[in-house]
């Protein structure tokens, strides 16, 4: 039986507006787990809102309101935002819902109880816009390392989490499962980092500080540092504590998918919390690249961020999600340029495969009465084509198992390029002016049949639009995904439908 799969995005920040870095991350999640239901395995994707923290308090005091309103009125933009993308996910958690909570204060209690966590003083530089602490070396020319903006010195009595103790443990862990940290790079960089000494992990913050965070079990006087509750919600969704047997069945087959600047809180940070926790490491954590901007990271301060949902409304969400799994290669750093995404559209989706479909339904209106035509024998270009489709499936799921979305989509275009040059060689429209309508049966039923293949496999990418070319089709199978992956599938003597162009040109970079 398949093993099952689950995969997770980071939980974003509740204050944040959804931004391409966000959209990328979950649109590919969303795009694994339509991949991972096609192959029949059971799926769980999961993603959420982190709303705990100062920047939380600060701004609910600004508003006048508490900080449970704030986040309650600001999750909607994401929850919206996954809508409008067509983002299909199982689960949406909050870390200020009480089934999360509960776990992070069981498992805050248990590690108190085993010695794992202790109280002590802590000096330090504090970044409040990313809630962290830094040491002097961390520091770059005196400010934050990550976000580039000052920071404080703080020196106060915390809890801290014993992290070095597990130094050792982690690098020998890393180094004996390859495929725990990618990609390579990713899992060079944390070995580079685990040759300094691991200092231990400040867990809190004092309530007098800051009261908006889950009240450390064992005192009252402390909330949970944000980063410690946080990377708690994925055994939170799985089940933890909640249905053992539902963990035991997912946990070991997770996939998290996180941006590469938060590499280290979650390849350091969170194994050694899950192991001094007693619980097992998740299957794989997958770092992947930056969309960049003339190679410069997407960033307020130099007023290039992208906002997804305004490329959406101006390309379609479809094309959007397909112009993001197309042009990154998972893992490295991509650059985002709208004169590429028009092309991507006009190019691959308008003319290859939009174009496609209308060529088909015309010619079929034209020659077969408006439907599917029974093929009769088919010829050396027939059987060419139809040998080329029939491993592609599973070329495909391979593909995307091996986490290059990006090359999956291309070999389906490729083949949708081919039934384009099939239709050109063998020019139905030349074969019907010549009283061959058998031939011409056989030539549309097979282009079409391999459209229709080729549209389920870009089905998890592009839902919306593929949903759309098989009512054109007149193909409604019983569960298309499930029962699509064969040839010849679709039956003679459907009717098919004509209508707008899928994928409209009329389009301005």
């Amino acid at each position: 039986m398949e093993s099952p799969f689950y995969v997770t995005t980071p939980i974003y920040y509740v204050n944040d507006e959804p931004h391409l870095g966000h959209a990328y991350t979950t649109i590919l999640a969303d795009v694994l787990a339509r991949y991972a239901r096609l192959r029949g395995q059971e799926t769980f994707f999961l993603t959420g809102t982190d709303e705990h923290g100062q920047k939380v308090q600060q701004a609910a005091e600004e508003r006048g309101i508490s900080p449970q309103a704030h986040a309650d009125a600001t999750v909607v933009r994401f929850q919206n935002a996954w809508e409008h993308l067509h983002v299909a996910y199982d689960d949406f958690i909050r870390t200020t819902q009480p089934r999360h909570i509960h776990v992070v204060e069981a498992i805050l209690e248990d590690m108190w109880h085993r010695g794992e966590i202790y109280l002590g003083e802590y000096e330090g530089w504090y970044c409040v816009p990313d809630e962290r602490f830094w040491t002097e070396k961390d520091l770059v020319e005196g400010n934050c390392p990550d976000c580039g903006r000052p920071v404080e010195r703080i020196v106060e009595h915390n809890y801290f989490f014993r992290m070095s103790r597990y130094q050792n443990w982690l690098i020998a862990y890393i180094t004996e499962h390859p495929d725990f940290i990618q990609p390579e790079v990713r899992r060079n960089e944390v070995l580079g980092f685990l040759r300094q000494p691991l200092g231990d992990l400040c867990i809190s913050r004092p309530a007098s500080r800051l009261s908006w965070g889950i009240p450390l079990p064992f005192d009252p006087d402390y909330v949970t540092y944000v980063w410690f509750d946080a990377l708690i919600n994925y055994v939170t969704a799985a089940g933890y504590r909640s249905d053992p047997v539902r963990f035991e069945r997912l946990w070991p087959h997770t996939l998290h998918l996180i941006g590469k600047d938060i590499l280290t809180t979650h390849a350091v940070y969170w194994p050694t919390m899950l192991y001094a926790a007693g619980l097992p490491m998740p299957k794989t954590i997958f770092a992947h690249g930056w969309w960049v901007m003339r190679g410069a990271k997407m960033s307020k301060s130099r007023g290039n961020v992208v906002k997804p949902l305004d490329l959406a409304e101006v390309y379609g969400v479809d094309a959007f999600r397909y112009f993001l799994m197309r042009d990154m290669v998972l893992g490295r750093d991509a650059d985002f340029d709208e004169a590429r995404l028009l092309q991507r559209y006009q190019s691959d989706l308008a003319d290859d495969l939009g174009n496609l479909l209308h060529r088909l339904v015309n010619m079929t209106g034209r020659y077969c009465e408006g439907r599917i035509p029974t093929p009769a024998e088919f010829g050396v270009e027939e059987v060419a084509l139809s040998r080329r489709c029939q491993p592609l499936a599973a070329e495909t799921l391979r593909r995307v198992e091996a986490l290059a979305v990006n090359e999956a989509l291309g070999g389906v275009m490729d083949v949708v390029r081919e039934i384009n040059g099939y239709l050109e060689r063998t020019a139905p429209w030349k074969e019907a002016k010549a009283g061959r309508m058998e031939r011409v049966a056989t030539i549309l039923y097979t282009a079409i049949e391999a459209l229709r293949l080729t549209s389920v496999l870009l089905h998890p990418v592009l839902p919306e639009r593929m949903a759309e070319l098989w009512q054109r089709l007149g193909w409604r199978a019983p569960d298309p995904l499930r029962d699509g992956l064969a040839w010849g599938v679709i039956e003679p003597g459907t009717a098919v439908l004509s209508g707008p162009p899928l994928f409209p040109k009329d389009m301005e970079a």
